[in-house]
């Protein structure tokens, strides 16, 4: 998730594992550890701009990498805080801080390497959005009110609000995945893969996107939580067919190597944008639940094959594409 819940949530883990006095030191210690997975985002090249969303949420985030990465964070913060606690009650701290990051990014649609080095595989369980400020709130107030009051009923009252929150967000998943699949269904479809991810800042709004017969249906649905459910119908664009659009690109180039990165990345959900035609784009992603413009994507120039792709992202919005998606969260 967001680097703001990250901190928030390691710093509540380390609450929950403090005597009442360390409850404060503890706070900080687990905000900064569970900050630290994300600083794989700094890894990165000027001259291979793919480089940074391949190892963004990779072995950082890892399980195996827990115990490493805890230990990295109590050394870092040893010289500030060793009048104040000691190494060992440091590190405990930091394992708790550092624990859950990697799983909570999983919850997320992004993916993350949460098995790596025994699978290069991103588990995505697509269950919360990468922003979610309900559950950022629930985190923060627990936080605060632990580190004021040095309160442990209210540490773990924030944990159980937070599991109960993604039990919602999982029910919610489940209900829009059906949705999604009656939709096909009424098509005529038998999607060969699909999915199924909450919109930004919400669990009411789901983007539903899949594949079949060699087009990428993208469609939102609304599960209902407090009214009825209802399906938006959206857009569709032609599947990104690898060995036969790239035909006239010889495969040991660099700009083959990276469409094929690319498309891994992006779990084969790829298509040229219906507006710009040299971009190839991840169409999980987008402004509007139900458009096929990429939210991301590569700028594709088959007359320069030695070159790495330009990796660009499309965020610009309106006032009419903002009310559309307030109109669909909402219902109406």
């Amino acid at each position: 998730m967001d680097i703001v819940t990250q901190g928030l949530l390691g710093g509540v883990l380390a609450q929950s594992v403090a005597h009442r006095h360390e409850k404060r030191i503890a706070s900080v210690v687990g905000v900064v550890a569970g900050l630290l997975a994300d600083a794989d985002v700094l890894i990165g090249s000027a001259s291979d701009p793919l480089l940074n969303i391949e190892y963004h949420r990779h072995f950082t985030h890892s399980l195996v990498f827990i115990p490493i990465g805890a230990a990295i964070a109590a050394l870092l913060l040893w010289p500030f805080l060793r009048r104040s606690v000691t190494p060992s009650r440091l590190y405990v701290f930091s394992l708790a801080g550092y624990s859950m990051s990697g799983m909570l990014d999983a919850l997320t649609s992004y993916g993350t390497h949460l098995f790596w080095p025994f699978t290069d595989d991103r588990l995505s369980l697509n269950i919360i959005s990468i922003v979610d400020p309900v559950f950022t709130l629930i985190l923060m107030i627990g936080l605060v009110l632990g580190f004021w009051r040095r309160s442990q009923a209210m540490v773990l009252t924030a944990i159980v609000l937070c599991v109960t929150y993604l039990g919602l967000a999982w029910i919610q998943h489940q209900r829009a995945d059906t949705l999604a699949m009656q939709l096909a269904q009424s098509r005529g479809h038998q999607p060969e893969q699909s999915l199924v991810k909450p919109t930004l800042a919400n669990l009411l709004l789901w983007r539903s996107v899949y594949i079949e017969s060699d087009r990428i249906y993208v469609d939102a649905v609304r599960p209902g939580m407090f009214s009825g459910a209802r399906i938006y119908e959206g857009e569709s664009v032609p599947l990104f067919q690898g060995p036969v659009e790239l035909e006239s690109l010889a495969p040991g180039t660099v700009l083959y190597r990276d469409i094929q990165r690319f498309v891994e990345f992006s779990d084969g959900y790829v298509a040229f944008d219906p507006n710009q035609p040299n971009v190839l784009g991840d169409i999980r992603y987008s402004m509007l639940p139900v458009s096929a413009r990429p939210l991301w994507g590569i700028v594709v120039d088959i007359g320069e094959p030695k070159q790495h792709v330009d990796y660009r992202f499309f965020r610009e919005s309106n006032a009419h594409e903002r009310q559309v998606f307030l109109d669909m969260v909402l219902g109406r």
